[in-house]
């Protein structure tokens, strides 16, 4: 079959197409990291939109469907979470990803919609780029906000491709990706020999840049150790055996044993993960006296517990807390999560949902959010930031903008999600967050993956998925680095997303004189 006979019969089937191409588009992210079927999804998606939309209808309906598989089945290992009570919830399983599909697929549709209304190709490219930038920057806040898979992530699967992220952020780094595997458009809608130059040199010279910058970068990178020591636990307790009353005890001491294993006594800090205790340490001192048994003479646990606070009418509220223990089982500090999961730790409007749906709204907790990044000062060791879970996400939302700490704390979870992408994409999201704010992040899972990241996004250390094991490490010398985008946040990457809108405009307009 010839190129453009090949080129007809996608045409004839414009919006399955958009939506496939979508779907493949999911096998750049992590972990899969294929990088080049990104050239065939977007260059296909423009490929389509050149060939079969002749109206702004079209060109919406084509970004829609190509977002709605890309966001279904991207988000698809959040339904993970629904299975672990199949009989009660695994019905809404189907639900999570037509829901997940059909509320991002808007995020694609508008920007493809939008750039349609410029004249040739490669106005419509810049546009496309810069408009799916502030798609991603406006994903991170609307309804709460849920920036995961942001298109730049793709670049993980190297640390130097990452780095450019400290001068623009990842909404920066999206949107010169979404340049890179659209510009072959330019050849494929015309097959025009003058035009496979400026196709291929394009994406190759700004691949060059990306390299080049991330490789100048590392050159400097000093993940030299220094003084203080860490011991990550990750014990890999099923979330199903979590909550178990029956196994609560059990639980506990599990980490408690792996906690003490040999060297214990030279380690500063040891960091358990989200929840990992299932007592509220704050009112229950007999279970905060038992985990002293995990923290070394002269050092102190994190860990993640529910944290009750009474209110004035009798009630206690819960709040998704890191406590700081000491030997003495003293709480040294505390931080509760400020931006909590929808659906997930909280009900947005709870109270006018329908009442056939109030049984599965039963099962979330009513969690009260806390004030925000805190920076955490114990003893003589370096300032921490505290994070929890998925606030790992939000550029630029993750530090104290007043005063940046030298390295960052991070727990989670992860065990709801098994073993699907959902971890390798969280894991991944707190590289991007490490190397835009120049900080070291210690992350620690209840059931992985587990690591520590140098402020350039490099992997120090760290403990594969679902595997129950201990790693230790010394914080590095250089705990934290300048970076561009830690001062001035997403100013650049805005100005990235407008000037590529306004060069669009440029070219449009020439073109039609």
């Amino acid at each position: 079959m010839s190129a453009k006979n090949f080129i007809a019969k996608l045409a004839s089937r414009p919006k399955t197409c958009a939506f496939v191409l979508g779907w493949i588009s999911v096998y750049a992210l992590p972990p899969f990291y294929i990088f080049p079927i990104l050239f065939l999804s977007f260059s296909g998606l423009f490929l389509l939109l050149e060939k079969t939309a002749d109206t702004s209808g079209k060109a919406w309906k084509l970004g829609y469907f190509f977002g709605f598989g890309h966001f279904a089945f991207g988000l698809s290992w959040i339904g993970n979470a629904l299975l672990l009570d199949i009989s009660a919830l695994g019905w809404l399983y189907p639900l999570c990803l037509l829901a997940g599909g059909a509320f991002f697929g808007l995020f694609a549709a508008i920007p493809l919609w939008l750039s349609f209304y410029f004249s040739s190709l490669t106005a419509k490219i810049l546009a496309f780029a810069g408009f799916w930038g502030i798609s991603e920057w406006l994903r991170s806040f609307i309804l709460t906000g849920f920036p995961w898979n942001l298109l730049g992530s793709v670049f993980a699967f190297s640390d130097a491709m990452l780095q450019t992220a400290s001068v623009w952020g990842t909404y920066g780094l999206s949107v010169i990706t979404v340049l890179i595997v659209s510009f072959p458009a330019t050849y494929l809608c015309s097959l025009q020999k003058r035009k496979l130059l400026p196709a291929i040199g394009i994406p190759s010279l700004l691949l060059f840049l990306l390299c080049g910058f991330g490789l100048l970068r590392l050159q400097n990178a000093s993940v030299q150790p220094g003084k203080t020591a860490i011991r990550i636990v990750q014990p890999s307790i099923p979330q199903k055996m979590k909550w178990d009353r029956q196994a609560l005890e059990k639980n506990l001491q599990k980490y408690i044993d792996l906690s003490r294993s040999p060297g214990l006594d030279k380690i500063d800090f040891v960091i358990w993960g989200e929840t990992a205790v299932p007592f509220p340490l704050n009112i229950d001192t007999t279970h905060r006296r038992a985990v002293t048994r995990a923290i070394p003479d002269k050092g102190y646990l994190i860990t993640g517990a529910v944290r009750y606070e009474e209110s004035p009418d009798g009630r206690y509220i819960p709040y998704n807390s890191m406590f700081i223990i000491d030997k003495n089982g003293t709480i040294a500090a505390s931080y509760d999560k400020s931006h909590l999961v929808p659906f997930g730790e909280y009900i947005p409007l709870r109270q006018y949902l329908p009442d056939w749906i109030r049984p599965v709204t039963n099962t979330i907790a009513d969690f009260r959010p806390g004030s925000g990044p805190q920076n955490i000062k114990i003893g003589t060791h370096p300032e921490l930031n505290a994070t929890i879970c998925y606030e790992i996400i939000f550029p630029h939302q993750v530090i104290n903008l007043q005063k940046k700490a030298s390295w960052m704390v991070n727990l989670t979870n992860d065990g709801w999600y098994g073993d699907s992408m959902g971890p390798y994409q969280h894991l991944t999201a707190a590289r991007l967050r490490a190397v835009e704010e120049g900080i070291t992040i210690v992350r620690a899972a209840n059931s992985g993956i587990s690591a520590a990241v140098s402020p350039y996004g490099q992997i120090i250390s760290a403990i594969p998925l679902n595997i129950p094991d201990f790693t230790d490490l010394y914080l590095p010398q250089t705990a934290y680095v300048f970076t561009f985008y830690n001062k001035y946040g997403n100013y650049l990457s805005v100005a990235l997303c407008i000037f590529n809108i306004l060069l669009a405009g440029y070219i449009s307009r020439k073109n039609k004189i």
